[in-house]
């Protein structure tokens, strides 16, 4: 994986700017339109554009804080019990994620670890979207209960601790943090929340800022990390320059690339550079029996509303105009019923299992399920049968990877 600074080019976008003079591809074993041509170029990552800016947070891209936020990300003092970090789970070494159905923090959680790589491109952070930056999606897990278990305020006396220096040169010098509990928050475990209607308002907007901060360096460093280039990209390239293609893919690959933009209709939602479009979508994936109903998108609107670290918070740097993604969002609606957010195709069968819960062990029997397209548990989903054959499936299949990092 690739740490560099690099919005999405969707592939409809892509197909507008490039159809009228995308090369034949006459080098393919594939007879490639240009209209295929021009979907295939807006996947590579070479049209990736450069990473937006995050208004809501002055230091995303202040090497500095990325520097601080690459310690924080992996310093396990931020958990209740000193064994667990963000790198626990988003592990360098597997793509920022687990190899695990269910991650597991302090206790066990109840949905799959998504990748890190690209997602500093979303509007929209975990699998339901319910935190709408990096940053604010960094404090989630410090107070779950079963992640790292831990509360803000023991956050901010870590930071005083071990990281003065650092976050002074950030943020500016630490408020004093001495007369404060050792655990306090709004919620969360009942002692500290007790604790945490003893403080006055001003030491909570202190915590608070603190907290706030320590998301924004984690988020700086996240920010740093982006897919590296596949044998696909390779392929995509040649094929938009009019170079040779032969041995970048085999025919297999070909017609599973062919399908995957055309009859399977899977580059409606997974598209652009990181094959994915930072939506939701329900597409009747099955419940896991002995974990809660998760509604997904349906419950999250209301929690990123409400959220004080949100874009429109009291510790978001952006101004309004900042935060249309926000402001306009979809708020109810059956589509929004089980839907989960789409995931980056890339890499996606070095890192099983799949779905928001790891319910689908295999790219096989995940293109199994689009292929007969089951009814949802909840909500209505978007599929409708592909009715594709062993042959098509395969490969789509090897299509897919084609999209492997190399060891």
């Amino acid at each position: 994986m690739l740490r560099i600074g690099t919005a999405i080019v969707t592939a409809g976008l892509a197909l507008t700017l490039l159809s009228a003079c995308a090369p034949q591809g006459q080098n393919s074993s594939a007879p490639w339109s240009a209209e295929e041509i021009a979907l295939i170029t807006a996947l590579s990552l070479s049209r990736l554009p450069e990473l937006p800016p995050d208004p809501s947070n002055r230091v995303a891209d202040d090497p500095a804080a990325a520097a601080l936020g690459e310690l924080l990300f992996s310093d396990t003092r931020l958990s209740s019990n000193g064994e667990v970090s963000c790198a626990s789970c988003h592990l360098p070494e597997r793509h920022f994620q687990d190899d695990l159905a269910l991650a597991r923090g302090v206790g066990e959680t109840t949905r799959r670890t998504m990748p890190i790589a690209g997602t500093a491109y979303s509007p929209w952070l975990f699998w339901d979207g319910r935190k709408d930056s990096l940053w604010s999606q960094a404090l989630g897990p410090l107070e779950s209960g079963v992640e790292h278990g831990t509360d803000r305020t023991h956050v901010a006396r870590v930071i005083a601790a071990e990281y003065t220096q650092a976050y002074a040169e950030l943020f500016g010098p630490l408020p004093d943090l001495s007369k404060l509990p050792a655990h306090a928050a709004p919620a969360g475990a009942p002692d500290a929340v007790e604790a945490w209607e003893t403080l006055s308002e001003e030491q909570k907007d202190s915590v608070d800022r603190v907290f706030a901060n320590a998301g924004k360096a984690i988020a700086a460093f996240e920010r740093t990390i982006v897919p590296t280039p596949t044998r696909f990209d390779a392929y995509a390239d040649a094929l938009a320059g009019g170079a040779a293609t032969e041995g970048l893919m085999t025919e297999q690959e070909e017609l599973g690339l062919k399908l995957f933009i055309g009859e399977g209709s899977c580059v409606n939602c997974h598209n652009g550079p990181l094959f994915t479009d930072n939506h939701f979508h329900n597409t009747g994936v099955p419940a896991v029996a002995d974990l809660p109903a998760d509604l997904g998108r349906a419950l999250a609107v209301e929690q990123v509303a409400t959220d004080p670290f949100n874009c429109l918070g009291a510790y978001s740097d952006a101004g309004p105009a900042d935060c249309a993604e926000l402001k306009y969002m979809t708020v109810d609606g059956e589509e929004l019923v089980r839907a989960f957010k789409t995931p980056s195709l890339r890499g996606v069968a070095q890192r099983p299992p799949y779905m928001h819960a790891g319910q689908i062990g295999t790219v096989t029997e995940v293109l199994d399920h689009y292929n007969s397209a089951p009814s949802a548990p909840a909500g209505h989903s978007e599929l409708e049968p592909l009715s594709m054959s062993a042959e098509e499936l395969g490969a789509l299949e090897a299509f897919l990877r084609t999209l492997d990092y190399d060891p």
